[in-house]
C-alpha cells in the first residue's frame, strides 16, 4: 500500500512539475515577444521622433506608462496615416499629449445634499 501512494504522490509531483514548466515557458515565450515588439516600436519611434521628444516620452513613461504607451502609438498611426510628417518634434508630441489628457480626462463632480 505505501509502495503504491509513494508512486502515486510521485505521478502527482511530476504532473505539478511539468505544469509548471509550461508556465514558465509561455511566460518566458510572452516576455520575449513583449521585448522585441517594444524593440520594433523603439526603432520606429527612434526614426520619426526628434531627440528632444523622445526625451519627453521616455520621462513621462517612467511617471505615466500608460499615457506614455497610448502617446507612442498615437505618433505612429498619425505618421503611418499620413497625418503628420515625421520629425514628430517636441511641441506636436506636446499637443498630441494634451489631445490625449482631453479625451482621458474624467471631471469628477462632488454634490452635497443637504436634508
Amino acid at each position: 500500500m505505501s509502495y503504491e501512494y509513494d508512486e502515486e504522490l510521485e505521478e502527482i509531483r511530476r504532473r505539478k512539475m511539468l505544469e509548471l514548466q509550461r508556465r514558465l515557458e509561455e511566460e518566458r515565450r510572452r516576455e520575449e515577444e513583449q521585448a522585441r515588439l517594444r524593440a520594433q516600436k523603439d526603432a520606429v519611434l527612434r526614426r520619426i521622433l526628434t531627440s528632444k521628444a523622445r526625451e519627453r516620452l521616455a520621462n513621462l513613461r517612467l511617471v505615466r506608462p500608460e499615457i506614455a504607451e497610448a502617446a507612442e502609438n498615437a505618433v505612429i498611426q498619425l505618421v503611418q496615416a499620413g497625418r503628420l510628417a515625421p520629425p514628430v518634434d517636441d511641441d506636436t508630441l506636446v499637443q498630441i499629449l494634451l489631445e490625449l489628457d482631453r479625451s482621458t480626462r474624467r471631471d469628477f463632480e462632488i454634490r452635497i445634499k443637504r436634508k
